[in-house]
């Protein structure tokens, strides 16, 4: 391997095992405890990625998680953090965000149109002419984006648990685990949370080589290990603060919900690059990166190096690179740093130049040199690793979350938080403290005032630990005539990017960030908010607090959809003849909470299996189960009073032993709910609901009946009472031999109700027509369902008798022209625009939404029309909610689709403007590719208008008693 060290004191990686991967078609090899980064840097790959506007080259910067450069494709998914994520044997990776590869990116030639692409580009060009924007879109969209999205990925699912604590301490390293010590000495339950997979933080990368800590490091560690009352979770960040001391933790088994009673912020600092000519070359990094690069993994930064600093943490970071053997050919200090580790420097040997006030980087594919000036003179050195050291900015998300103010500190040169809320502490780095021995004070009177807090005892005086010199450049940026000083790495910004959103007007923070999208990339500005401060400050004449700073937001970091999804919490819900749908082999689906049969795999295909037991409800009999509806029972005095108001239909006059079609809407007359009702007595009706507003509907019914006053009981028994659908010319035949309920045309019409026994047991029977042909729904209760629904299928047998499934039923009810409330309407469709007028009845003095009905009678603006296809090509067929196109603006949409076997085509409801809705109307639907169909309006239903088939024998419409 070419770059990796000899052992080193603490490094992460195993040597006695071996980890084999690929990158980019070849084979890499690599330790167990090796990130992605440092195994290819081992490897002596130092260019890790293609930078996202320009495809510059880039390799590593921070390996502190922020790595925007080092984003890898794995087969099962995209943007792989290369600076955390440890390789595994057989992984296969390769560069995001490149055309062709990472040696050869076709997309580097758009850094020769740079100068076309200045910033906010984007907002003002590719809309005229309009008809070559569809184009500019679809380029846009190929360029733009990092990692490809493979739509088949296996769902995962990760756990969210709750956990509880005392004092939640954020950040592991020196003081964040003194602070944990300290507040566990109280007796209170401790979690210290890290993002690291070892506890330590700078004190074992920073400090590893300073023989004066190994004492600090060991009491440190050792004590957190053998304090039971300190719990330490470690590969886990705090991506969000939330209300009353809740974080959101999130682990690589999933997100923890933390509920603490006080939380210390030991989160330290982000190293920020300084801003040079070239300063992205790959070779170019912060020195806190080699430092991690030298002693986590073992694994040299350069053969040969220069350090360019600010402050004592870059000669420590010389010192690193000496102990190691490796060449430091000079440092170059922006001032005149004074200290022990500028002393032991000069001791080794190394060449010291101060009061530096220039710098550029040299090469073209990777880092091959450096200029810099100082006092006055320009000098020139080859080298392959140019080590930042030259500022720190707060990892304060937690803090900007829980409500602190930040103000900017001058004798420290850094953002530091001046006021706190109740039960919040910071200590560290992130609060200006720098000497490790202060550090570790810091954190210890962080930790005792955080368990006194939560206790509810006085708290101690603070003690100011805050460093007295600066450990940052006032203004690291040195701009060059030719340009290429990049701000911000994620999203290539540089200063004159900057410079001219400024000069457009764009010179408030927030306004300057969105124009030019610094902080706006995957890093979320760790690297780069601070100098967008401090170059905006400057250009308006105004201070760092005049400036401001950007908040940052949950969740701060990156976090799976997985794990904010978690696993499922709602309840699943069966219906009583869900044993006979396992026993079938069912494909299921979900319909709020039950598990619905979606269709039964009788045939070679869904699809296949679908038509099949479409065919069998027109042509024999079907059975489908509907025990999801919600079923409601309403009784007492002002039942039919109460039915009047709440249904667009009058429902009073109903006669015993009829049913009628449910209307429901809300106050703006928006279509909410349909069902069946049917009158069992003067003061008792019993009416259904959609699958999934159930619920909701019984909550509005129960709510009108308090706010109207009325005598009336409404039961929820959907889940009491069992239902199914027998449908099909034969349904009658079957029901005969099973129920002694007189099922002639004369005794049972179309739309009666009638109560019997089926088997002995009790059953209510309606005639409806959903599907289309002669059919009974079949209510009775849950215990006896599936007895009835067994009997069914066996009597059934000698007439065809086929189970059908929710796709099947879809496709007929669509035959029928039949809506589905919540598909074919959405949260803006009123009856005229579903045209339903008949379901509405003005004459009635009051129901729910009737004022909003009278106005939105005379401005229908959509309506929703039948069409059918032109094209009988199976890849012209439309999805549901693919639009309708006229004139190049958008006219509607497809509610419903399908290919009806019946009927020979493809036949679906469309909501579109009423301009186009007359028959015969050519619609141009967009498909998903792309491509237009053409489709025609056409009357419904398609099946059957006169609606024969469901009432064979009869020629009245309407109530039957």
């Amino acid at each position: 391997m070419k770059l990796r060290l000899a052992p080193q004191p603490l490094e992460w990686i195993d040597r006695k095992a071996a980890v084999t991967f690929e990158f980019e078609g070849q084979p890499v090899k690599g330790f167990k405890g090796d990130v992605i980064t440092s195994a290819l840097w081992a490897e002596g790959t130092k260019v890790l990625g293609r930078s996202f506007k320009y495809h510059r080259r880039r390799g590593v910067m921070s390996l502190a998680n922020h790595d925007v450069n080092a984003l890898f494709q794995a087969e099962d998914r995209p943007n792989v953090r290369g600076d955390v994520v440890t390789p595994e044997n057989g992984m296969s990776l390769t560069a995001v965000n490149t055309f062709g590869s990472l040696a050869n990116d076709k997309g580097a030639l758009v850094e020769l149109i740079g100068k076309f692409l200045p910033v906010g580009f984007y907002y003002k060009a590719f809309y005229s002419p309009k008809f070559l924007f569809p184009k500019w879109e679809r380029l846009i969209r190929e360029m733009a984006g990092l990692g490809k999205v493979d739509t088949s990925w296996t769902e995962e699912r990760k756990p969210k648990r709750y956990r509880h604590c005392d004092v939640a301490v954020i950040g592991a390293g020196p003081s964040g685990m003194a602070a944990a010590i300290q507040a566990a000495k109280q007796g209170v339950d401790v979690c210290l949370i890290d993002e690291n997979p070892h506890i330590g933080g700078s004190l074992d990368y920073q400090f590893v080589n300073e023989s004066a800590q190994t004492l600090n490091r060991h009491y440190l560690k050792e004590t957190i290990e053998s304090t039971p009352n300190i719990h330490v979770i470690t590969s886990a960040y705090v991506a969000g603060y939330y209300g009353d001391h809740w974080l959101s933790v999130n682990t690589e088994e999933g997100l923890i919900k933390l509920s603490a009673q006080s939380v210390v912020v030991a989160t330290g600092v982000f190293e920020q690059p300084a801003v040079f000519r070239n300063n992205d070359l790959p070779g170019v990094m912060n020195a806190s990166a080699a430092q991690r690069l030298m002693t986590r993994y073992a694994v040299a930064p350069c053969a040969e190096s220069v350090v360019l600093t600010a402050n004592a943490e870059g000669y420590r970071a010389a010192l690193d690179l000496h102990q190691n053997g490796l060449v430091v050919k000079a440092i170059i200090d922006t001032g005149r740093t004074e200290g022990e580790w500028v002393e032991q420097a000069k001791q080794a040997g190394m060449v010291v130049y101060e009061n530096a006030e220039m710098v550029e980087a040299l090469g073209r594919k990777h880092l091959e040199g450096v200029i810099f000036k100082t006092n006055g003179m320009e000098k020139r050195l080859l080298c392959d690793g140019l080590l930042m050291s030259v500022g720190w900015a707060p990892a304060g998300a937690p803090l900007y979350q829980a409500g602190a103010k930040f103000g900017y500190n001058a004798t420290v040169e850094q953002l530091l938080p001046v006021t706190l809320p109740e039960g919040v502490f910071a200590c560290g780095r992130i609060n200006g403290v720098y000497d490790i021995e202060n550090r570790i004070k810091d954190g210890e009177q962080a930790g005792l005032a955080a368990a006194l807090y939560m206790k509810g005892q006085a708290l101690p005086e603070v003690e100011d630990y805050r460093a007295t010199e600066a450990h940052s450049h006032p203004y690291p940026i040195w701009a060059h005539p030719k340009g290429k000083e990049f701000v911000d790495f994620d999203e290539d910004i540089q200063i004159k990017d900057l410079k001219g959103a400024i000069a457009q007007g764009f010179d408030n923070i927030e306004l300057m960030k969105r124009f030019s999208t610094i902080g706006m990339g995957p890093s979320q500005g760790k690297h780069s908010n601070m100098n967008g401060i401090r170059m905006l400050a400057k250009l308006t004449g105004k201070t760092i607090d005049q400036t401001g700073s950007t908040t940052a937001r949950p969740m701060f970091h990156p976090t799976p959809v997985s794990h904010l999804g978690g696993m499922r919490f709602r309840p699943e819900r069966l219906t009583p003849i869900h044993p006979f749908h396992e026993e079938e082999n069912a494909c299921f689906m979900e319909a709020g909470n039950w598990l619905r049969p979606e269709y039964y795999p009788t045939e070679m295909t869904r699809e296949a299996s679908i038509q099949a037991e479409v065919q069998a409800v027109r042509n024999y009999v079907g059975l489908i189960d509907v025990s999801t509806l919600g079923k409601l029972d309403v009784f007492g005095r002002d039942a039919g009073e109460l039915m009047d108001r709440l249904y667009t239909m009058r429902m009073s006059n109903m006669a015993i032993g009829a049913s009628r079609y449910a209307l429901m809407v809300d106050d703006s007359g928006v279509v909410i709910d349909d069902g069946v009702a049917i009158r069992y007595s003067d003061e008792h009706f019993y009416v259904t609901t959609t699958t999934s507003t159930s619920d909701s509907a019984y909550r509005l019914i129960q709510k009108k009946v308090i706010e109207w006053g009325l005598k009336v009981t409404v039961l929820n028994r959907t889940g009491q009472i069992g239902a199914m659908n027998l449908a099909g010319p034969n349904s009658r035949k079957i029901l005969e031999q099973l129920c002694d309920i007189d099922l002639s045309t004369e005794a049972f019409p179309y739309l009666a109700m009638r109560q019997g026994k089926m088997l002995g047991l009790d059953v209510t029977l309606i005639r409806v027509g959903f599907v289309g042909e002669l059919g009974y729904e079949i209510h009775t209760d849950s215990q006896s369902a599936l007895t009835i629904w067994k009997a069914l299928m066996s009597a059934g047998q000698a007439y065809g008798i086929k189970p059908f499934g929710v796709e099947a039923q879809r496709l007929l009810r669509l035959e029928k022209g039949h809506i589905i409330v919540g598909q074919d309407t959405d949260g803006l469709t009123n009856p005229f625009e579903a045209n339903m007028p008949w379901a509405v009845h003005f004459k009635k003095p009051y129901f729910l939404g009737k004022p909003s009905l009278v106005r939105l009678k005379e401005t229908k603006m959509r309506t929703l029309v039948g069409f059918e296809l032109l094209s009988d090509n199976p890849s012209d067929q439309p999805l549901e909610s693919n639009l309708v196109i006229e004139a190049d603006e958008m006219i509607g949409r497809v509610t419903s689709i399908g290919r009806s076997a019946t009927l020979k085509k493809v036949i679906g409801l469309a909501m579109i403007s009423t301009d186009y809705s007359m028959a015969n109307n050519v619609l141009s639907i967009k498909l998903t590719d792309g491509r237009f169909v053409k489709a025609k309006v056409v009357k419904t239903p398609f099946y059957d208008p006169e609606g024969l088939m469901q009432k064979p024998d009869e020629t009245a419409e309407g109530d039957a008693a």
